[in-house]
């Protein structure tokens, strides 16, 4: 890991080092999370939903998925 030194503005704004943003694929537009942590803030990446399309294909076969959502379904009996 490395530090970057980084600039707040009169607004509270920063800007993400270019080799981070390289590195976690963050582009403009993007949403990050910044959580409050004991040791300083935390910003993460937020990947949009419809950048995860397709992220399972091959994995598992359409059948089962089915067979795994009726089991699924199975037990969510009330």
């Amino acid at each position: 890991m490395s530090d970057d030194v980084v600039l707040v503005t009169r607004k509270g704004q920063v800007t993400i080092p270019v080799s981070k943003r390289n590195k976690y694929r963050i582009k403009e537009g993007m949403k990050v999370l910044v959580t409050d942590s004991s040791e300083g803030i935390i910003i993460r990446p937020i990947t949009a939903i419809e950048d995860l399309a397709g992220v399972d294909a091959g994995k598992v076969s359409i059948a089962r998925m089915r067979q795994k959502l009726d089991e699924m379904r199975a037990q969510d009996r009330y």
